[in-house]
């Protein structure tokens, strides 16, 4: 739990660092902070499921997670296709989205078992 707790956090980091350094016009504003809300969003909520005083609160907490993984995958998905980004810039970020997305998604399920 714990490296997965540094995990979420690195790339809420990773991705608000990116933010800060891209040209900013409206779109950008606009998807980026989207794209922050979501990805901080999924690193606080898991840090918050971590400490759940029950399996139907882990759950809650859990489910949060997942839709907000999703969200961030979905808002880079945005940022690429409109060319606020390069590929090559957003890809990393894709691939991570993606692998915490999948962890979380079948520790939810787990959990419902």
């Amino acid at each position: 739990m714990e490296a997965f707790k540094v995990r979420t956090k690195k790339l809420a980091v990773e991705i608000i660092k990116f933010y800060g350094k891209l040209k900013k016009t409206d779109a950008t504003y606009i998807v980026g902070k989207q794209l922050v809300r979501s990805v901080t969003s999924t690193a606080a909520n898991y840090r918050a499921a971590c400490i759940a005083r029950s399996q139907a609160e882990f759950f809650a907490k859990m489910s949060i997670v997942n839709e907000e993984a999703d969200e961030t995958l979905f808002w880079l998905e945005v940022m690429e296709e409109a060319d606020l980004a390069q590929p090559e810039q957003i890809a990393p970020f894709k691939s991570e989205a993606l692998e915490i997305l999948k962890v979380v998604s079948k520790a939810r399920k787990n959990t419902n078992r």
